[in-house]
């Protein structure tokens, strides 16, 4: 749910603040090129076309850095904590960029923030992958919308839409607070970015050093 809150909320500074294109909705920036092309604005195509090339790359970095499901994995894998590592590294990096350029930054360091946006989502989207857990996503919740429609209305209770329903909530809170922060504080705005990655990567920390010391004692008490 953290992870979604960031995600909307640079999805919103993304939109308002970078240009008018998306940092982690392929989907939209799908259409935005296609509008781009009949209307003959090449701004926007390459806007779009820069932000899903990113995305790309960081899907692929991410992939290698967090890697696939394993049999036997801990509750939360030590490849995770070490790809929103970088993730985390990332976004730092592009909130100072954020906090030195101001708001009238310039078209061609918008298109660098939003590029840099893109590739730290397609990071964390590819690394929550590594859970193996199916219709999990903390980027592209349109599935997530899905299934909670489709579980609703075939008899399935509350209960068994709250994973769905936390997730959404996390990304349009996440995308409320950035839009807001954006267009009146925006100052504050990637704390909306780097406080949940931040708390998420605390708390990965944790799970992993749990999980380490948990295998150590087992393997001891095999021994």
């Amino acid at each position: 749910m953290l992870l979604a809150v960031t995600s909307g909320a640079t999805d919103a500074i993304g939109f308002l603040a970078l240009g008018g294109a998306f940092a982690s909705v392929m989907t939209g920036n799908m259409v935005i090129t296609g509008v781009g092309a009949a209307t003959g604005d090449g701004s926007l195509i390459v806007l779009a076309v820069s932000a899903i090339v990113s995305f790309v790359v960081g899907c692929a970095v991410g992939a290698r850095l967090a890697g696939l499901p394993q049999s036997g994995d801990p509750v939360w894998p030590a490849a995770v904590t070490r790809a929103l590592a970088v993730q985390t590294a990332l976004t730092v990096v592009l909130s100072i960029a954020w906090w030195v350029t101001g708001p009238e930054r310039g078209e061609t360091v918008r298109l660098i923030l939003l590029g840099g946006h893109a590739l730290a989502l397609g990071l964390q989207s590819s690394t929550v992958q590594r859970f193996g857990a199916g219709g999990l996503s903390t980027t592209y919740l349109t599935g997530t919308l899905t299934g909670l429609v489709v579980r609703l209305a075939t008899g399935g209770g509350v209960r068994s839409v709250g994973r769905n329903a936390a997730l959404l909530l996390g990304l349009i809170g996440g995308a409320a607070l950035g839009a807001v922060l954006t267009a009146k504080a925006w100052a504050l705005a990637p704390l909306t970015q780097l406080v949940p990655l931040v708390l998420v990567l605390a708390l990965g920390m944790v799970l992993t050093t749990s999980s380490k010391r948990l295998e150590r004692i087992t393997r001891q008490a095999d021994h």
